[in-house]
């Protein structure tokens, strides 16, 4: 079978997978896993250690040289960050990240200054503080943004140290907030307005592009040819998601975040999709996914690393065999609360959160992680409604993938609150959309939909019915959250 890298890097960790592909299946190999956590500094500020990531990255891709042949290498991983390249193609500065306080307050004034409707109606991008557009513009007056000749996001960052690739692929580019979502280029009319450099901002190039082969690294890695996929996470995500023309489906990625959407031809950017703060973000051949970004199990994850450095266990499988025992519904949290947004002790929030809102109080970890999953499942629902509302859909099934397929309590939960069967899994969808990419360009797939149809016939997604578990309605109801049109709360 044909094997394609896939280097699959997250904002908590990231792995390089061998996947061998053929029409008769697909199969993964994991390579190698390593941690990526940011550095704090001073005042709330994060950066990456993008040198340690570029050396586990050229590792991975090593030992992966060093087990067999391989097609072609692609790297997918989190959005809105980059990095500033200088005239001679070498990083000026850190690499911030994302969840840095650096754009406190930058987003609102922004907003304040060009109006919401005409960011909008432009970008179709959903307002998140960290978006690349409030990131450029906290940097917009520092010293290596005067000094840069390109920027790159995260993914063509790697790219170019890898191969010497300079530009910048497009489904990375459209979660930025500063392309155009019809014209599918950057939009001058954003970057005048703001004063920001248009020189910097690099030609764009599609999934399936081949960029070059890589070189530096050594070994039996150079020559290795470097192909273009679905750069942000996500979009690799729905590529490697069984969706099917002939059955409506709502798509739920369940990583450190949860993203919440569909699969369209074309944006919408209505008046309801803006007050919704509903986003359209490129896709595979030009589609759209009209998604909404909500909170994931970064939760929990936080919340483990609390239980970790009290000497607590922190095995997610028994976690939530624990939560499972726990009666559901006692409490639940707004997930998409800022409180929740940055790192620390996750546990001491949610424990406030509940007190604040005069629930009962969860004291162990069990109650804890039951907590977290009925709050993701409630928020979920809320935002499978919107979603249909503003899409002028109605999904027949839930199609539940990556990490959060795994979590049986989690995809039971999730059929309840939304009450459609959910098709749990690929739990690896990231890394399956990455290779199929590469097999396309490498002319092993027809298309897309042959992928998926692959992706459907031999890693059969697991199906959950929907039972009545809890009174969704009331437990809506306990959140001070202003409904969302379209939403039944």
């Amino acid at each position: 079978m044909p094997t394609y890298v896939a280097v699959d890097l997250g904002a908590t960790s990231g792995r390089v997978v061998d996947v061998h592909l053929d029409n008769d299946g697909i199969v993964l190999e994991q390579v190698a896993r390593f941690a990526n956590t940011p550095i704090s500094g001073l005042n709330g500020a994060l950066t990456w250690d993008f040198e340690g990531l570029l050396s586990h990255v050229s590792d991975g891709l090593t030992m992966a040289a060093d087990r067999g042949v391989l097609r072609s290498v692609a790297i997918d991983s989190w959005a809105v960050d980059y990095g500033l390249l200088d005239g001679e193609g070498r990083l000026i500065g850190p690499v911030h990240a994302y969840r840095s306080a650096r754009t406190d307050g930058v987003m609102d004034a922004v907003r304040s200054e060009l109006g919401d409707a005409a960011i909008y109606d432009i970008t179709g991008i959903q307002f998140l503080a960290f978006n690349t557009i409030y990131q450029l513009s906290a940097d917009a007056d520092s010293e290596q943004y005067r000094q840069a000749a390109t920027l790159l996001m995260v993914p063509d960052l790697l790219n170019h140290e890898l191969c010497g690739s300079t530009t910048n692929e497009i489904t990375t580019a459209s979660t930025t907030q500063l392309l155009d979502t019809r014209s599918h280029q950057w939009s001058d009319e954003l970057i005048d307005r703001l004063g920001l450099r248009r020189e910097i901002m690099p030609q764009l190039h599609r999934p399936g592009t081949h960029l070059g082969t890589v070189d530096g690294v050594g070994g039996r890695v150079d020559g290795l040819d470097v192909v273009a996929v679905a750069s942000h996470d996500t979009a690799s995500a729905i590529a490697g998601t069984p969706l099917r023309a002939d059955r409506q489906g709502i798509y739920i990625s369940c990583g450190t975040w949860s993203l919440v959407g569909c699969e369209l031809t074309a944006p919408v950017t209505s008046a309801e999709a803006l007050s919704a703060n509903v986003t359209n973000e490129l896709g595979v051949d030009d589609t759209t996914r009209l998604l909404k970004n909500v909170g994931g199990l970064w939760l929990l994850e936080e919340s483990r690393r609390s239980w970790a450095a009290r000497g607590l266990p922190t095995d997610v499988i028994a976690l939530v065999a624990t939560a499972a025992e726990v009666p559901g519904g006692r409490s639940v949290i707004d997930v998409d609360d800022p409180i929740f947004a940055s790192p620390g002790d996750m546990t001491a929030r949610i424990i406030e959160a509940c007190r604040a809102s005069g629930q009962p109080i969860p004291e162990t970890p069990g109650e804890i992680t039951r907590v977290i999953l009925d709050s993701l499942a409630l928020a979920w629902r809320r935002t499978v409604t919107t979603i249909e509302h503003v899409a002028g859909t109605e999904a027949e099934v839930i199609h539940l993938v990556g990490g959060g397929a795994a979590n049986v309590l989690l995809g039971q939960l999730c059929a309840s609150a939304c009450g459609r069967p959910v098709l749990a899994g690929p739990v690896e969808a990231t890394v399956v959309g990455n290779a199929l990419v590469q097999a396309i360009a490498d002319g092993r797939l027809t298309d897309l939909a042959h992928g998926r149809e692959l992706v459907e016939r031999t890693i059969p997604p697991t199906r959950i019915e929907p039972q009545k578990m809890l009174n969704w309605e009331a437990l809506a109801t306990r959140l001070s959250r202003t409904p969302l049109p379209g939403t039944t709360r």
